[in-house]
């Protein structure tokens, strides 16, 4: 869970509403794995900084250094990957149409030029 509010101000009053629900709720958090006062860092496989919600780098180096798949696996495991990176690709849908067209009807997989 992650409570960022758009101003200083306004902080203390949202982490309030947030700890009232939990309450409601009857939930709890583990204090060991709460941080506070944090001003970025890695939150669910994404950069959280004051900008917003950013790529994580290291999901990006690991498909760039992915080699060529060579099999139907190796080219869903990109497909997965890349789709994860989606929300920071502009026009994401319509760039990945064609691969996720060919592994939808692929019962072998070979790697060429379109």
């Amino acid at each position: 869970m992650l409570v960022k509010s758009k101003k200083a101000e306004k902080h203390v009053r949202d982490l309030e509403e947030t700890f009232l629900v939990l309450r409601k709720y009857k939930l709890k958090l583990n204090p060991a794995k709460c941080a506070s006062r944090v001003q970025g860092g890695r939150f669910l496989g994404f950069m959280v900084t004051q900008r917003g919600i950013e790529a994580n780098p290291l999901k990006i180096k690991a498909i760039i250094d992915m080699k060529a798949p060579t099999c139907l696996n190796e080219a869903q495991r990109l497909t997965g990957r890349i789709a994860v990176l989606s929300r920071f690709i502009s026009k994401s849908a319509k760039k990945s149409l064609s691969f996720f067209k060919m592994l939808r009807k692929a019962k072998t997989f070979e790697l060429g030029t379109p």
